[in-house]
């Protein structure tokens, strides 16, 4: 006859603290997809306002007035200089994808437009500008993100972009902070 030693975890007790795991992770999951979608929601906004910042500052020193039409050409860098309005990956391409947001500018071409001190093209630079930052997983963040030439961050829970003006209040959404 053999004695079973009672030293060890039966099955049933595994049983019971993978349970016990799973209901914390069904609790923390949310909060966490929640905090997530707030720092990406928080780098969004940080990220059009250093567009916001680099169209200002293409506009004073290198369009004559007027803004550049995309993030490429706003990351093009002027004659004797080796930096852009903006930096890093907002620099390369037209769309830009970046903290779980997709990154766009437009500005409405203006046939008057002078050649810029980057040579971007004769009227190619526009009057006005939108930019915007729309969210990749629309499921856990629904906050959408846009800024025209009023320098003024706008957010809704559905894309500004196709509808923002270039100047001017959006037509839907609420300012960040006026």
């Amino acid at each position: 006859m053999r004695i079973r030693s009672a030293a060890g975890f039966a099955i049933i007790d595994l049983l019971f603290v993978m349970g016990i795991i799973s209901l914390l992770c069904g609790i923390a999951l949310p909060r966490l997809m929640a905090a997530r979608g707030s720092a990406q929601a928080a780098s969004s906004i940080g990220t059009l306002r250093t567009i916001g910042s680099g169209e200002v500052t293409f506009a004073i020193t290198c369009g004559s007035g007027f803004y550049a039409p995309s993030l490429s050409t706003l990351g093009k860098a002027p004659a004797g200089s080796n930096e852009g309005f903006v930096k890093g990956d907002l620099a390369t391409a037209d769309i830009v994808i970046k903290s779980g947001y997709q990154f766009q500018i437009f500005a409405t071409p203006f046939a008057g437009a002078p050649d810029t001190c980057n040579q971007i093209g004769l009227g190619l630079t526009g009057l006005a500008f939108k930019a915007a930052g729309d969210p990749l997983d629309t499921v856990n963040n629904t906050r959408y993100f846009a800024l025209n030439a009023g320098n003024l961050i706008w957010e809704d829970t559905a894309p500004l972009f196709p509808l923002m003006p270039e100047f001017g209040d959006a037509l839907s959404g609420a300012p960040l902070n006026r």
